[in-house]
């Protein structure tokens, strides 16, 4: 889950860098059960379009990489055109339960 996150994160601020006039954007963090969510705002109205794939092409796999190593992500416009949320999650495989291990008292 971390490596795709890593990834995921990379590719929203090199879109950010590429495609928001000024490169300044929020990032934000946010642990959840099983997984975590990730979420990149902007105040550029323009709303991010997947590449087609072009294999030629210099650039455009950005989001089309996001779409393939995350569980769910997706674009939340600001109200009034004041830019947008560009965010994905990615879920653990396995939840790890919490075992009691002995305790060493009284050895």
């Amino acid at each position: 889950m971390a490596d795709a996150a890593e990834l995921a994160v990379s590719e929203l601020l090199a879109n950010v860098i590429r495609h928001v006039p000024g490169r300044r954007c929020g990032i934000c963090f946010l642990l959840q059960p099983g997984g975590v969510r990730v979420e990149v705002s902007d105040r550029c109205p323009r709303l991010p379009v997947p590449g087609a794939g072009d294999t030629l092409a210099e650039g455009g796999r950005g989001l089309l990489l996001v779409e393939a190593v995350t569980d769910r992500w997706g674009v939340t416009p600001h109200p009034a055109g004041g830019g947008k949320t560009v965010w994905f999650e990615c879920l653990c495989p396995l939840t790890v339960k919490s075992v009691a291990l002995p305790s060493n008292r009284g050895v």
